[in-house]
């Protein structure tokens, strides 16, 4: 497992992706030296980019792929994705002071605690081994899981008072019926072969009490049931027309004639009496359908909450020269390159 750096919560990803972060102000002489930005008065350290930037390089290599050549648009686009990132996560620690999200220490030890526990065994050595390949310190790490926990906080206030009503769940039911019912289905068995003429034949010597399985396993050109004897259950609506019409109006254990499709001939045996079509009661499905539509609810509020940030800050981001973002790039958590393992 790799430390997450350059990826903030997964919760609020779908949210974010759609937008970008800050705003395209580039009042470059209100940066101090040694600064890439300032947000709202918090300026963001050269050192912290150039960290993100070596990160990336890094996970480049153990990829085994060529890091963008500096200047290219390739590496543009990194050092865009790197700085949207710092200037998000900053703008989350301001609005979280404002929305009173607060994260202690023993939070942050807590969480890197479960970190070390899920991924390393609680093995200190090899948290610390893995910060060394990945070139990260302790502090980096512990800043990454508070900034996360920031983010954690903020999704939460901003979504704490979503609901769904049991009406709405009544009414995404019954506008969905497709996904909540079971069509019509039967056990049939057949045998395809290419010609008119050798379904024929083989529909003769079935009559006369041939082995059903034992043609099909011998001429059946359908790879799918040839080794089971010809068998298969199909649902209906769900294979080729003059296939399913046939195969639903046969009385159980009729033999049909052969029947052609846009894959050849077909000899047709119902094995089982139609299983009728059923639909899942709503109360079995209620509560799964309740956080499909509560988790869709807190995305779209997380999404306005982001949307109305974007234009909050707007004028509140200067950047130094040569590091204004252009204005149409999209947002970290839509392009950033995986470092994770």
């Amino acid at each position: 497992m790799k430390i997450v750096r350059f990826a903030p919560l997964a919760i609020v990803a779908l949210a974010l992706a759609a937008s970008g972060c800050g705003g395209s102000s580039s009042k470059s002489s209100s940066v101090p030296t040694g600064s890439v930005a300032v947000v709202n008065g918090t300026p963001i350290a050269k050192t912290q980019f150039d960290d993100l930037l070596g990160q990336a390089q890094r996970s480049y290599k153990s990829q085994k792929r060529p890091f963008p050549k500096a200047g290219s648009p390739e590496y543009k686009t990194l050092q865009s994705q790197a700085l949207k990132f710092l200037v998000q996560r900053t703008e989350y620690a301001q609005k979280a002071k404002v929305l009173g999200v607060v994260v202690t220490d023993k939070q942050v030890e807590d969480r890197l605690k479960e970190i070390k526990k899920q991924y390393f065994g609680g093995d200190e050595k090899k948290y610390e081994a893995q910060l060394k390949t990945q070139g990260l310190t302790d502090a980096q790490v512990h800043d990454d899981v508070r900034a996360q926990l920031v983010q954690e906080g903020i999704y939460n206030k901003v979504t704490d008072k979503v609901t769904v009503t049991d009406t709405g769940l009544k009414q995404y039911y019954d506008q969905h019926p497709d996904l909540y019912s079971q069509p019509a289905s039967r056990d049939v068995r057949h045998i395809l072969v290419k010609s008119e003429k050798q379904a024929n034949q083989l529909y003769d010597q079935l009559k006369k009490g041939a082995d059903f399985a034992a043609l099909a396993k011998k001429y059946s050109q359908d790879p799918g049931s040839k080794a089971l004897g010809g068998k298969l259950t199909i649902t209906k609506g769900q294979t080729v027309a003059p296939f399913d019409k046939v195969a639903f109006s046969l009385k159980t254990n009729e033999l049909s004639k052969p029947v052609k499709t846009q894959y050849g001939w077909h000899v047709i045996q119902a094995l089982s009496a139609v299983k009728p079509a059923k639909k899942t009661p709503f109360d079995q499905v209620k509560d799964a359908i309740r956080q499909q539509l509560l988790q869709q609810k807190k995305s779209e509020a997380m999404s306005k909450w982001v949307s109305e940030l974007d234009k909050e800050y707007a004028t509140k981001i200067s950047y130094a020269v040569g590091f204004t973002p252009p204005a149409t790039s999209t947002g970290i958590l839509g392009t950033a390159p995986s470092t994770t393992g």
